[in-house]
């Protein structure tokens, strides 16, 4: 899986894009500021449907545009092609999939499945339990197709729970009824979880593994209640708690993926570029697992792939990629700093990206490379 065009207008301080990328590697390269950053985001927003820098997509629309336009294809028989747009003013996202309107975010998800290597990555190790379960629930997403609708059953559950909670008289007939829906829906999403995140640690062990060595990193799946009780019990027992607090304090919304170094939390012990080989063997592997269970590739996001790494961390990284044969889009500041890391016969595409003479940032190819 690769995109072969990307169309984007009223992106940031980018001018009109019009970029056939490379199916492997593609390096981006400009100062600080350029945009480069800004062609991951627009990627990003293609596949998420939002920003990985603005919480409110509203805020990546250029300021002098009324709105932003993004547009790609991905390589198939026949071709994909993904339209996104959002108006400055009101409005929805804009969804399209090969000309069909879309309702659903997941549809862009299950299209073009994304992994973003950023400084916000590092919120794996170092942020609180939402980012990991995000991170697992990804990964089941793509490898499980009843995983969706489980998960919306669940939340619609919890919803009415936490609601008959914050009341003050609480119908213990009403309560019984969500609670069985709480732990038929959460008995399916701990059980997915867990046949992930079994298939998952053998992979990402291998990936660390040729990473760097850290002999005791492990990771361990907490399901987000007590593991020798059942969780309608632990629900019914917690009611009058639950009340005082106003929300189901047990259950999958509280898993959790614990990162540890021995005994200690990984990101109390790990220097700064030991976490990014981490984050990056995390993400790396959830790529490969995704290749070995459904035949279909990630397409990698990575910011400023030289920062907090030496060069021979580098070149095993970039090894990695290579093996992996997915599309990666790669920015870095100096152009040198990736020079020579890669294989003779490796398919390399480069850009720079410059302000223009509008202050505007603009992408221009370069010669494309082998190595």
């Amino acid at each position: 899986m690769s995109l072969d065009r990307l169309t984007f207008h009223g992106l940031r301080n980018l001018q009109a894009v019009e970029l056939a990328p490379g199916p492997r590697i593609n390096l981006l390269t400009g100062a600080n500021g350029s945009g480069k950053t800004s062609l991951l985001e627009g990627i990003h927003v293609l596949g998420m449907g939002r920003s990985f820098r603005a919480r409110q997509l509203r805020h990546a629309i250029a300021h002098d545009a009324d709105a932003m336009t993004l547009h790609a294809r991905l390589v198939g028989e026949p071709p994909v092609t993904i339209g996104v747009r959002r108006h400055r003013e009101g409005g929805e996202l804009e969804m399209r999939l090969s000309g069909e309107r879309l309702d659903r975010v997941s549809r862009l998800v299950q299209c073009l499945p994304l992994q973003l290597i950023n400084p916000d990555a590092f919120r794996l190790l170092e942020g609180p339990p939402a980012g990991r379960r995000e991170f697992m629930d990804w990964g089941v997403f793509h490898v499980k197709h009843d995983f969706l609708d489980a998960w919306r059953r669940f939340r619609r559950a919890l919803k009415h729970r936490n609601a008959l909670l914050r009341h003050g008289r609480i119908s213990d007939a009403s309560l019984d009824a969500w609670e069985q829906e709480l732990v038929l829906w959460g008995g399916h999403l701990d059980g997915m979880r867990r046949e992930w995140i079994d298939s998952f640690l053998p992979v990402f062990e291998d990936t660390l593994g040729e990473l760097i060595s850290l002999p005791g990193l492990a990771l361990r799946y907490s399901r987000g209640w007590d593991r020798k009780r059942e969780l309608g019990e632990v629900l019914r027992q917690a009611r009058d708690t639950d009340h005082q607090m106003g929300f189901t304090q047990q259950g999958p919304q509280r898993a959790e993926l614990g990162i540890r170094l021995g005994k200690r939390p990984a990101v109390e012990v790990l220097s700064r570029g030991q976490q990014k080989l981490v984050v990056s063997a995390l993400k790396l592997a959830q790529g490969r697992l995704l290749e070995q269970l459904t035949g279909r590739a990630c397409i990698y996001l990575i910011d400023d792939l030289p920062a907090e790494l030496d060069s021979e961390h580098r070149r095993v990284f970039c090894r990695w990629l290579e093996r992996m044969q997915c599309q990666v889009f790669i920015t870095s500041v100096d152009p040198d700093a990736l020079a020579g890391l890669w294989q003779a016969d490796t398919r390399v595409a480069m850009f720079h990206v410059e302000h223009s003479e509008s202050g505007q940032g603009q992408v221009l190819p370069m010669d494309r490379q082998t190595s």
